[in-house]
């Protein structure tokens, strides 16, 4: 039998420890390895999603594969801008987590409950709430990360490290800089309050089905995951594509604002341009997203154990 693990909401942290801690180091820790797993996908898709030299075709992937290794001379080519993805994923995990749990509390206390599945409703403005912060806080990061994974490291201008990319974007383009493409970022935000209520009511669902929240296995999160992920990127990929274009170098020179970027693709491209890189996409967040999902389930359950010894032998007593 599979170890099975209390589901995010049935599991009780040590009073000695906050709450928000766990939440923060969970969400931290699902950003990191997460980022190391999938990283040269991440590469592949925003090198398509700012190619502008003709319509989608199949293989485009497997041509900037090609280029990347002919041109760029090496297997860490893939890893470029690694530095500020895992920064990015890090933080914006820790405190996107840090938030939701926070504001589902608050739902439940305004609602006069403190135990029980909330409404899909509630999810929604759960997730989106916490995803406009998170949003506004990590954008300049995203920004200098978009700007590294879409050149070499010998092109012209290229930024190499974060605290290049930072002060030159303070040089040349002021905080304005720093904000290019928020405005599809937080359209973007739907997408994880897509996810997050679709994740949510799978995994109330599916515990009917399998006798209760408590019954719920590794396995299963990895699934609701995947399956979660998947509704939510068909619905709202065409933003990273908005966000992507408005975030290289030469934005400035090429759109006056995101409309533009949705006029100016549609009009060159079609509808496919806006699905650009969709498939490494794919690629990268299932995994990503399980990995996500599964680390953070899994520190979240043992983080207040660590503080909390007589956990031990519960711990120990999941085992077959």
């Amino acid at each position: 039998m599979p170890r099975v693990y209390p589901p995010i909401e049935g599991r009780q942290a040590n009073p000695g420890l906050s709450p928000s801690l766990v939440e923060s180091v969970a969400g931290f820790s699902a950003g990191i390895i997460s980022t190391l797993v999938v990283h040269p996908f991440d590469v592949i898709k925003t090198r398509l999603q700012v190619d502008q030299s003709s319509r989608s075709h199949l293989g485009d992937s497997l041509r900037i594969i090609r280029s990347i290794a002919s041109n760029e001379g090496s297997y860490t080519a893939f890893y470029r801008g690694l530095m500020p993805n895992m920064v990015g994923n890090s933080v914006s995990w820790a405190l996107y987590f840090l938030w939701y749990g926070n504001i589902k509390d608050s739902i439940r206390s305004y609602r006069g409950h403190t135990d029980g599945p909330l409404t899909s409703i509630d999810y929604f403005l759960a997730s989106g709430a916490s995803g406009i912060l998170t949003a506004v806080c990590t954008n300049p990061i995203w920004v200098i990360k978009t700007r590294m994974l879409s050149t070499g490291r010998n092109a012209p201008g290229a930024y190499r490290s974060i605290s290049h990319g930072a002060s030159q974007i303070w040089a040349s383009e002021g905080v304005k800089g720093f904000y290019r493409g928020l405005i599809p970022s937080l359209f973007g935000v739907s997408h994880g309050a897509i996810q997050f209520m679709a994740y949510e009511q799978l995994k109330n669902h599916w515990a009917i089905t399998r006798g209760g929240k408590d019954n719920l296995t590794n396995l299963d999160f990895l699934l609701l995951s995947a399956a979660s992920k998947m509704f939510a990127g068909s619905i709202t990929y065409p933003y990273q594509v908005v966000r992507a274009r408005l975030q290289t170098y030469d934005a400035n020179a090429k759109y006056l604002n995101a409309r533009d970027v949705v006029r100016q693709v549609f009009k060159k491209e079609g509808i496919a341009g806006f699905y650009k890189g969709l498939g490494p996409n794919i690629v990268r967040v299932l995994p990503s997203t399980c990995v996500t999902f599964l680390v953070y389930e899994n520190t979240k359950f043992y983080l207040p154990r660590l503080y909390h010894p007589e956990d031990a032998s519960e711990v120990a007593g999941a085992e077959p």
